[in-house]
């Protein structure tokens, strides 16, 4: 039995990926500074999981796997080239399972999460048994991987990482393309891309290895992208797959899915917004070009319930609804705080920047985003790792907030916010916890405080 040790195993990344090698029958171990949940589940299914990093961890392997934020002269790394064992990164290693079986791979700035969940969801349900890994917990799978004895191997295929260009899929999904994950300038960082070039270009030949392309043809970036190319579009104007008559509420969706103009099946969605119909849209035109009744996949997808972190109800607080999402780019702010909108209620957002880089590039942006709610509080920036720039921080945000006229918007430490939701939160209210950070933990804290009381 070959070994394979993970490095950053409580990765959501990582762990999908030990998860999978786990159940095709090797040997895996792994380590994290912190051993998060994710990395809890594995130890309980077998896998040697090690809190902290050593050179040891590497002496007994026959493959040593890193996460991309884990630098080339790691002591763990530097052992493991040392004594000859072979080295991969995260993405080779999602592509060498993706080839073992019908690759469906879903890349994109935004939405890859939801759309990867919810073509599994369908796949699932419609008894196909596919291995699937993806970028979050989802309550139907379980966690953020599962095995499957069935032909198909659904994944989230991070762009953000520009090994993702080398992945080969049957069918690659492109929900859209932005400006997120580059450096600028030229600039080389390990978990970027040197600039939007080069993105566009990784993303180029991510589709040009795929058998067929299904992208959001509304999206003018792709459009011109995939042209030339073997190529399916969807969208709620143009492609071949259409969603049309779409109603939104606060909880939950409704449209037609048409194929070629023809209607092929009423779908209701338990999650809400337009961004996530278009979601829905390209999960079931994926089912459809894979060879799935199309009324059946729309079925399934009724009883989807929607990804970790993705509008997730946290819980409630003194009669205000505590409701957590990973947004954390100022398109995908939009989005969520539209479909925050809808639900008719006071929308109180607690906003975490993530990433110093990211907050230096799109601070203006996030503001403009963030006009939609009604209240705001901006944290300190969630670093990830990222060394901080001088100069900027949350203040930024909430300034430029103030500037464009919110009469509530405010930089504050964590225990402030925390103190003035308690004081202030009723009935009526929409406590929104927003960014990729650990935000989603003030949300609970303050739902927990309801409990205890």
């Amino acid at each position: 039995m070959k070994h394979v040790h993970f490095m950053g195993i409580g990765g959501v990344g990582i762990s999908a990926l030990a998860y999978i090698l786990h159940r095709e029958g090797w040997r895996v171990s792994g380590c994290d500074a912190q051993p998060s949940a994710l990395a809890q589940r594995l130890a309980e299914l077998g896998v040697e999981v090690h809190a902290g990093h050593s050179p040891e961890h590497v002496h007994a392997a026959d493959l040593v796997v890193a996460s991309n934020a884990v630098p080339p002269d790691h002591p763990e790394l530097v052992a493991a080239r040392e004594r000859g064992v072979p080295q991969r990164a995260r993405m080779q290693v999602l592509a060498e399972i993706l080839g073992r079986g019908r690759a469906i791979g879903v890349s994109g700035t935004h939405g890859k999460t939801t759309t990867t969940s919810m073509i599994a969801h369908v796949f699932i349900e419609l008894g196909q048994d596919p291995v699937v890994l993806v970028g979050a917990a989802v309550p139907t799978l379980g966690g953020n991987a599962r095995w499957g004895e069935g032909r198909h191997r659904i994944a989230e295929v991070d762009e953000s990482d520009p090994l993702f260009a080398d992945v080969s899929v049957d069918l690659a999904v492109l929900t859209n393309l932005e400006d997120d994950h580059v450096a600028g300038g030229g600039e080389r960082r390990q978990t970027y891309h040197a600039d939007y070039a080069s993105l566009r270009k990784a993303t180029r030949r991510y589709a040009e290895r795929a058998g067929r392309v299904l992208y959001n043809a509304d999206w003018d970036e792709l459009e011109a992208l995939t042209r030339g190319l073997a190529r399916e579009g969807y969208g709620f104007n143009r492609g071949r797959f259409r969603a049309e008559a779409v109603e939104l509420d606060g909880t939950s969706s409704r449209f037609v899915f048409r194929v070629d103009g023809r209607a092929m099946a009423k779908v209701r969605l338990a999650v809400p917004g337009r961004h996530n119909v278009e979601n829905a849209l390209a999960a079931l035109a994926a089912a459809y070009l894979e060879g799935l009744d199309p009324e059946a996949a729309a079925a399934a997808l009724a009883s989807f319930e929607g990804a970790a972190r993705r509008f997730q109800t946290t819980g409630h607080y003194r009669g205000a609804w505590v409701v957590d999402d990973y947004a954390h780019h100022p398109t995908e702010v939009a989005a969520t705080l539209k479909a925050a909108r809808a639900t008719g209620r006071q929308v109180r957002v607690v906003f975490q920047p993530h990433r110093y880089l990211r907050t230096q590039q799109m601070w203006p942006r996030f503001a403009e985003a963030l006009m939609e709610a009604d209240e705001v509080w901006v944290l300190d920036v969630f670093a990830a790792s990222e060394p901080p720039i001088p100069g900027v921080h949350g203040e930024l945000i909430a300034e430029r907030l103030r500037e464009l006229g919110h009469p509530r918007a405010r930089h504050a430490a964590w225990g402030e916010v925390l103190r003035e939701l308690r004081a202030s939160a009723g009935e009526g209210d929409l406590i929104l916890t927003m960014g990729a950070g650990n935000v989603w933990r003030l949300g609970r804290e303050l739902v927990e405080d309801e409990r205890e009381g």
